[in-house]
């Protein structure tokens, strides 16, 4: 038997590509039309990210924990878990994220949207738009069917996606950036595996939403 540090990620994976992606089809199709409901609590979340303001952003804060919430139960503890053992672990990740977002409704200086007229804004913003509209449409693009997009509340990617929007754009605490940047590890990492062209997507908008937050924390220490 081999030492267990020789193990790749190749080796821990228990399904293919195809699986994966299946996985996608399987679970829109079970849920319709739930998506009508997470498209529509998307689009509430963009406009109250674009309106602004402390009650705007308690909406916000709160809408995005029920999407976590959401993909915790219904993908990871329901769907993924019946590819992958290690779904249990990322339905309590994200649960955890959930109640993060949650405190953060709940405080009395409730998290206050940034201007999107500012160049910080536009970038929050324009994740939070690849997140609703281009995720779903990376399945056609790759050639599966459109009922297999991935879409915001009901896919784990989209979900963290625009949680990097709304966090940068709330210029946010750190400790509620850890576990969308640790799924954005692992989440790749397997889509990497797997070879994916799509497993680039998430880490390229983590890069952008953390360089930005960097600099403008640097900005205000100025």
């Amino acid at each position: 038997m081999s030492e267990w540090w020789t193990y790749t990620l190749a080796d821990l994976l228990m399904f293919s590509k195809a699986t994966y992606f299946r996985l996608f089809e399987l679970h829109n199709m079970a849920l319709w039309p739930i998506q009508l409901l997470a498209l529509a609590i998307g689009i509430a979340l963009f406009v109250c990210l674009w309106h602004g303001g402390a009650k705007a952003g308690r909406v916000a804060a709160a809408m995005l924990a029920l999407a976590w919430l959401h993909v915790a139960w219904s993908y990871f503890a329901q769907r993924y878990a019946t590819i992958n053992t290690g779904a249990p672990y990322f339905a309590i990740g994200y649960a955890l994220q959930a109640v993060l977002l949650l405190w953060l409704a709940c405080r009395r200086l409730a998290p206050r949207l940034t201007e999107p007229v500012g160049s910080l804004g536009k970038l929050a913003l324009g994740i939070a738009l690849v997140a609703l509209i281009g995720y779903p449409l990376l399945a056609p693009l790759g050639g599966r069917p459109l009922i297999g997009g991935e879409l915001f509340g009901m896919a784990p990617d989209p979900t963290v996606a625009l949680t990097f929007g709304a966090l940068l754009l709330w210029r946010a605490r750190w400790p509620l950036w850890v576990v969308p940047l640790l799924w954005c590890a692992i989440g790749s990492a397997t889509l990497m595996e797997l070879g994916s062209s799509q497993a680039w997507v998430l880490p390229i908008l983590a890069l952008l939403a953390v360089g930005a937050r960097l600099l403008s924390a640097r900005r205000a220490r100025r």
